[in-house]
């Protein structure tokens, strides 16, 4: 594994990472939709839903899965000849989605995030990570390869 690789997509993940909450967090501020605590969500992981953590290390744990993926997804891009720089884009953006749309609901696992069935909340999560999608992707192509 490519160290270089590595660092670059920590870099971009804890980048996208924290735009992510910032954006979930005001959206969650402006609409009232529990977005950003679907965001820091562990209520579904069984041993972490017996402890109350601080939002720092809620974020933390954020970032951490978004350094993960990052990383995959970099590795991924970086060894396949089958993605072309100016797919990675397209390639992220669908990764990125796929990701929000399996992991909304777990928020039935929860009384603090939006119900299942809120439109609305569901419509701010998948913008945030439709952008998502698209800067990590733009990140990629510009510092990966």
């Amino acid at each position: 594994m490519n160290s270089r690789i590595v660092m670059e997509a920590t870099w971009i993940s804890f980048l996208s990472g924290m735009v992510m909450a910032l954006f979930l967090g005001m959206m969650q501020t402006v609409t009232g939709h529990q977005v950003y605590t679907l965001l820091l969500n562990v209520d579904y992981i069984p041993i972490m839903k017996e402890y109350h953590f601080p939002e720092s290390i809620e974020v933390l744990f954020h970032l951490i899965v978004s350094v993960i993926l990052c990383i995959i997804l970099a590795i991924i891009y970086s060894k396949s000849e089958r993605i072309p720089k100016k797919r990675i884009i397209y390639f992220s953006l669908i990764v990125n989605v796929v990701i929000g749309l399996l992991l909304y609901p777990t928020t039935s696992f929860s009384e603090r995030t939006p119900s299942i069935t809120s439109i609305s909340a569901w419509f701010w999560w998948t913008v945030a990570h439709v952008i998502i999608g698209v800067l990590v992707g733009i990140l990629l192509r510009s510092r990966i390869k």
